[in-house]
């Protein structure tokens, strides 16, 4: 696989680049409608042949490249340019079968930013369509990476990670959080506006919370697209290659304990949403499947797929699943269903309910989940 189809990241952070579609007074001229007639099928095509080639599941692949095509040929995209023909594209695939994160994306010079949750979701909102007004700019600042890293009360440390980047100013931040807290007796992570991202910072954290070597999840790539030097988990350290499935390269996620031991005891919170995608979901498994963690709140997004985004031409790229990661134990992901909790409570009342837990009074639980709340809603709304 050559550089511009190696996957960018293991794992999606939910951000796309776009621009808003232009409109025009008339109708365009000849030459202008042919070009973007030509410009929409031949996207269209590169698309329907990277999923063919790469998608985690040949069959599935083969169903979208087959769906792709025939839209194209029957003139579904040839009036759609920039942004309404990536999510015409990204709604089609979504109805030939659903994906957490498989989605195409759109991005030209002075393109604005819109911060979406992964492919589908509700609260998503999109510019209007040609037919509709054309939308000024939308800017959604998203959350810090890391956030209230801190003591909530003795022997209680308290972080909240919005993002695992490939940023080692974040993975710093994870470390130095978890040796300044080496002494706690309870750690609560709270991911309920988690939007995904990378390895980098739990193969941090994770060396904190263990006293022995642990496997802690599974992660298999599409064959073909591990051997084509595509894959996005390929050389991480913590990964462990593994006999499994001959269709894929399976790799099993180790921790490896530090020297440090005095966390290998403490009580672990995770706290999650509905809003909780991909990255964070496999934290939450991780911990969940070797009993290290409590999980509260309610089943996670349900983004389990790992790649990356693909150049399609055009400015148009396509963010396409080439593996996925699964309990070794029960051999089962949380692609659409999500991670379960432990304790299942609305997410608004997850902290409240790990400081009950913790041995802190309600009055003053109450008064420590809200001053450390979330500014943006912790749950995503459903239709």
């Amino acid at each position: 696989m050559n550089s511009n189809r190696k996957a960018a990241a293991v794992l999606m952070s939910l951000c796309a680049t776009i621009i808003a579609p232009l409109t025009h007074a008339q109708s365009p001229a000849p030459q202008v409608a042919e070009q973007v007639l030509q410009d929409s099928r031949a996207i269209a095509s590169s698309l329907a042949a990277r999923l063919e080639s790469d998608f985690v599941y040949p069959d599935v692949g083969k169903r979208y490249a087959a769906g792709i095509r025939d839209h194209a040929n029957a003139g579904r995209y040839d009036a759609l340019r920039g942004l309404d023909l990536a999510k015409r594209l990204t709604d089609d695939l979504q109805a030939i079968a659903a994906d957490g994160h498989l989605r195409v994306g759109f991005g030209g010079e002075h393109a604005p930013k819109l911060v979406i949750e992964p492919a589908g979701a509700a609260n998503g909102a999109m510019p209007s369509s040609p037919s509709g007004p054309v939308p000024k700019m939308i800017r959604m600042s998203p959350p810090p990476p890391v956030e209230q890293a801190r003591w909530l009360a003795p022997g209680i440390a308290f972080v909240r990670f919005n993002l695992f980047p490939d940023d080692p100013d974040v993975t710093q931040a994870a470390a130095k959080f978890m040796a300044d807290h080496a002494s706690a007796k309870t750690i609560i992570f709270d991911l309920r506006n988690h939007r995904g991202g990378g390895l980098e910072q739990m193969d941090v954290i994770f060396p904190w919370l263990f006293a022995k070597p642990t496997r802690l999840v599974t992660m298999a790539t599409r064959k073909s697209v591990d051997e084509a030097d595509g894959s996005p988990v390929a050389g991480v350290q913590s990964l462990r290659l593994v006999a499994g499935n001959p269709d894929f390269v399976t790799r099993e996620h180790w921790v490896t304990p530090g020297k440090d031991k005095r966390l290998s005891k403490a009580k672990i919170f995770v706290l999650i949403s509905n809003r909780t995608g991909s990255a964070a979901e496999h934290f939450a498994l991780a911990l969940k499947s070797t009993k290290r963690a409590t999980l509260i709140g309610v089943p996670t997004y349900g983004a389990n797929h790992f790649g990356g985004d693909q150049d399609l031409g055009g400015t148009f790229t396509a963010f396409i699943p080439v593996g996925r990661t699964y309990d070794p134990l029960s051999g089962k992901d949380w692609e659409g269903s999500g991670v379960q909790p432990d304790i299942d409570t609305p997410p608004e009342d997850a902290l409240l309910k790990a400081l009950l837990l913790s041995g802190i009074g309600a009055h003053e639980a109450a008064r420590l989940s809200a001053e450390v709340a979330p500014k943006t809603p912790m749950v995503r709304r459903i239709p």
